[in-house]
């Protein structure tokens, strides 16, 4: 097993100390302590996760709601869809330095806060406070999921592909349940205002379980005073080719998410289905990572290289992708499915996160680096996907330009699950 990087594991001073095995402060507890709490910060985990996409997938299905009440244009719905993508990027970049400055438990409950504090301010005035209230929420969700995948690498060391997959479980259930539950909740409670603003309350049950679980300086911050002496100097992960690799995987993963999330109904709908049944399809996209997301990652993760579990996923989106550039109307369900399969992929990036890095400092580091940048790349793809199609008029060229970047997916994802370290 080689290293990419100069400096071992054992060389650096860890700005953010993790673990609840290693991290947890054990004195004057006994076997039967330390597993509760780590059970704690396990269920914590989960809720935070649960929050990480309704802020997100709950807009669309209100949008038009939304739009009609507050006389907003089609730019403006385009602005407020666009904003997580680039939000991602530039406050998953902040994530490491926060976490540095305030210790990992505090920038992970700022993170929730500053989502609550989003998830209200967006509906209490007109379309620039919606606007600026999804900015605010998705800096919260932003740092947290840069933040989450470090706790999990130091917190469950010996469990990092299950916890991942865990996490990845409840992050797309979460998603999940903000597209399915929001409509109901705004015929119930009076419209799209109170239905956004009721997902406030799911943060703030995270943010709850968050303190409890690290309470008491359980999940503490490390020193954070010069390295010893003798140590080598630690050097930016953007002169790393496996960190770049890692970030073009997770990137171009996204990129194709963006896109489905998208467009995959308009596709659709062209292609003869209804609109009813293209939206239930892009549904069963998300509901088909759920299962996948809980087995996958703990398999990939008791061997040493991640890179046939991921290669081979991949296959399933690159077979649905040339389905529906040859024949999308043909099996749109065989499609879906196909689709749903590859896309589960997202759980092996962020498990490839977590192995592809030796410390806690590093993998918020690579996580930051990832998602910031992964983000950002990921943000251009639906532009693209709509740019192509009005430029040409069809879905021909639109799918050409995802099929070459899905085969520069699996590419890059063979070279990010190979056993090395940045």
């Amino acid at each position: 097993m080689t290293a990419e990087s100069s400096v071992s594991g054992s060389q650096h001073t860890p700005a953010i100390q993790l673990g609840s095995e290693d991290a947890i402060e054990s004195r004057g507890q006994d076997g039967t302590g330390r597993r509760s709490a780590s059970l704690l910060l396990a269920v914590a985990v989960v809720l935070v996760a649960l929050n990480l996409r309704p802020a997100i997938t709950s807009v669309g299905t209100v949008l038009g709601e939304a739009r009609d009440d507050l006389g907003a244009s089609a730019t403006w719905a385009g602005v407020l869809t666009t904003l997580p993508g680039l939000c991602f990027a530039v406050a998953g970049l902040a994530a490491p330095w926060l976490a540095r400055r305030a210790g990992l438990a505090a920038a992970v409950g700022l993170a929730l806060t500053v989502l609550a504090a989003g998830l209200v301010l967006r509906v209490l005035d007109g379309p620039l406070v919606v606007l600026g209230g999804t900015l605010v929420a998705t800096a919260g969700i932003a740092l947290a999921n840069v933040l989450v995948p470090v706790v999990v690498k130091g917190s469950f060391p010996a469990r990092v592909g299950l916890m991942t997959g865990i996490y990845t479980a409840a992050l797309q259930g979460g998603g999940a349940l903000g597209s399915a539950l929001t409509p109901p909740l705004a015929g119930t409670f009076g419209g799209w205002r109170a239905a956004l603003a009721g997902w406030a309350l799911l943060a703030a049950v995270a943010l709850a379980g968050w303190l409890l679980a690290t309470r008491g300086g359980r999940l503490r911050p490390a020193s954070t005073g010069s390295a010893p002496p003798g140590s080598a100097p630690r050097r930016s992960l953007l002169r790393s080719p496996l960190a770049w690799v890692v970030t073009l995987f997770f990137g171009l993963q996204a990129l194709l998410a963006y896109v489905v999330m998208g467009w995959l109904p308009e596709v659709l709908v062209d292609a003869g289905v209804s609109r009813t049944d293209a939206g239930l399809l892009l549904g069963l996209v998300s509901m088909l990572a759920v299962p996948i997301s809980l087995v996958v990652p703990p398999l990939a993760a008791r061997g040493g290289s991640q890179s046939g579990w991921i290669v081979g996923l991949g296959a399933f989106a690159l077979a649905s992708l040339v389905g529906l550039l040859v024949a999308p109307g043909a099996a749109p369900l065989l499609w879906t499915v196909l689709l749903g399969i590859g896309m589960s992929v997202f759980s092996l990036a962020l498990t490839t996160i977590a192995l592809r890095a030796r410390t806690g400092e590093d993998t918020a580091a690579l996580s930051g680096m990832a998602q910031g940048l992964g983000y950002l790349l990921a943000a251009l793809g639906p532009f693209l996907f709509g740019f192509l199609h009005d430029l040409t008029g069809g879905w021909t060229v639109p799918f050409g330009m995802l099929i070459a970047a899905m085969l520069v997916q699996l590419v890059a994802g063979w070279v990010a699950g190979r056993p090395r370290y940045v």
